[in-house]
């Protein structure tokens, strides 16, 4: 059975103190009131990665570094290298955000490298997919978003993509309140999954967790997370404030 995954991407957010205080209130009502076969995933900055590892019980809660180079070492001033995040007890890596692919210019060539880094260094990739207003008003989504797959994720063994984690963010509705409808999330986390299965198999897809990342909260994650094909979220300015973000993990 795939597992269900709600990670919280911090993004720009949070000073090291406040990060700790926020991980620390998340770890408490995780504690007592976590659904129990939920992950539960805290993407914080660079900064925070070892600080927030340390004040959670990691065999309940995963870190996860919103980003890393693409490269593994060397002169690149600035960058954080795979095994750095490795080193702070991280286990995750958010890659591929559309944040990144809008501002930074990340393409399907920087992301291959980043992926193969990440699984070579055993860390887990939540791989963020989407497309734009205007790509879903021409109603080609599915094959913008398939395309993203094939230029990336599908060159992958399918060995290496079972180790991968999937987050669908329809980029019109991250940070603007817009949400997909739950038919419209269910519909394209459907054809990725049959996508999928197309490529590595009805098993592997099976076993694939597809969260969903644009805009999901506290009042429509039930609705959200009831569709079949989604299993769980990525969540944004939701997970900044604990009691929101541990209404979100309870809402299967």
């Amino acid at each position: 059975m795939r597992k269900k995954i709600v990670a919280g991407n911090w993004k720009l957010n949070t000073t090291v103190p406040e990060g700790i205080e926020l991980a620390k209130a998340v770890n408490e009502l995780v504690a007592e009131q976590g659904a129990a076969d939920v992950d539960v995933v805290l993407g914080t900055p660079f900064t925070h990665l070892t600080s927030v590892v340390d004040a959670v019980d990691t065999e309940r809660i995963g870190v996860a570094s919103q980003n890393c180079a693409a490269e593994a070492k060397g002169a690149f001033t600035g960058e954080v290298s795979v095994d750095m995040v490795k080193s702070t007890g991280a286990k995750y890596v958010i890659l591929g955000h559309s944040e990144r692919r809008e501002y930074y210019g990340e393409t399907s060539e920087t992301l291959n490298k980043k992926l193969a880094l990440a699984l070579e260094a055993g860390l887990t990739p939540i791989y963020c997919c989407g497309e734009a207003l205007d790509i879903r008003e021409a109603g080609t989504q599915n094959g913008f978003v398939k395309q993203q797959f094939e230029e990336t994720i599908f060159t992958l063994s399918a060995e290496d993509f079972s180790k991968i984690v999937i987050a669908y963010e329809p980029i019109w509705a991250i940070g603007t309140g817009v949400t997909a409808s739950s038919g419209q999330a269910q519909e394209m986390h459907a054809f990725l999954r049959g996508a999928i299965a197309e490529k590595f198999g009805q098993e592997i897809a099976d076993e694939t967790s597809i969260l969903y990342g644009g805009s999901c909260n506290a009042k429509n994650a039930n609705e959200l997370f009831a569709n079949p094909d989604v299993d769980g979220g990525l969540i944004g300015g939701a997970s900044l404030k604990a009691g929101d973000f541990i209404q979100i993990i309870n809402a299967y």
